[in-house]
């Protein structure tokens, strides 16, 4: 029996990159998974019907991550579609760069939006759904603690208020057992990786990396995937990374 049959998870940007990943891990560890877009109609399409013929259960939801009602909304209907909710994954997120000089304000609320609030909003609604020893796992970035470039000072901004929020949570929720950590992904092969590598310095991304390659989704997701299950009741709190090194 997979580790996650009976439960049920809902990943947030979950239809392309890692929250693909993440989403068709949870889905092949035996969960049932719902899982958010918003551009990505085509992709989230396929992917629940790959679930689909493998023998699990998905559902695609459009939603905004950076719209609070339809964040409320996301929430709610995948706990009533599948009667339940016991992981949550905050992987949507994006991207804005620019450096402190020009930057505008409606890229920076954007930032905001997307990467803290729509994450703080996901979180604050599943735990009225979730049982005790529920799972929340959020995906930040190594860029909270290593920016090798300039023009990502809003994104790493953005992944350090994550880092800070999952160690607060753990503390709100502990007593209920539910587990909160982030995973923090490195350079990993994405759309979002590709664009940051045309930037000016780009190049040095690569020679900063230990391992001296760039990370696949999969790598990302096996860890969410251990996280959500039974062996890592004990592990909260923890910001862990996923980046071959390019931090240490």
């Amino acid at each position: 029996m997979a580790r996650l049959t009976g439960k049920v998870a809902l990943v947030t940007g979950g239809a392309r990159g890692i929250g693909a990943a993440i989403t068709r891990q949870l889905g092949e560890e035996g969960a049932a998974v719902a899982f958010t877009y918003l551009a990505s109609q085509r992709p989230a399409e396929t992917l629940a019907k790959e679930i689909e013929a493998a023998g699990g259960q998905a559902l695609a939801i459009r939603a905004d991550s950076g719209a609070a009602d339809q964040v409320k909304a996301a929430v709610t209907r995948t706990a009533q579609h599948f009667g339940r909710l016991d992981i949550l994954v905050n992987n949507a997120g994006i991207e804005l760069p620019g450096t402190i000089a020009d930057y505008s304000v409606d890229d920076f609320d954007r930032m905001v939006e997307v990467n803290i609030k729509g994450v703080f909003v996901a979180t604050q609604e599943a735990v009225r759904h979730m049982k005790d020893g529920g799972r929340i796992i959020n995906i930040g970035s190594v860029s909270s603690d290593y920016m090798p470039i300039a023009g990502h000072a809003i994104y790493a901004m953005t992944k350090g208020a994550i880092a800070s929020l999952t160690r607060g949570l753990a503390r709100d929720l502990g007593s209920r057992g539910i587990t909160v950590n982030n995973v923090q992904p490195g350079r990993i092969e994405t759309d979002m990786i590709a664009a940051v590598l045309k930037a000016p310095g780009g190049d040095k991304i690569h020679e900063a990396i230990a391992l001296k390659r760039f990370g696949k989704s999969e790598e990302a997701a096996g860890l969410v995937a251990y996280l959500a299950g039974p062996e890592a009741a004990f592990i909260t709190g923890a910001n862990l990374k996923v980046d071959g090194g390019v931090s240490a």
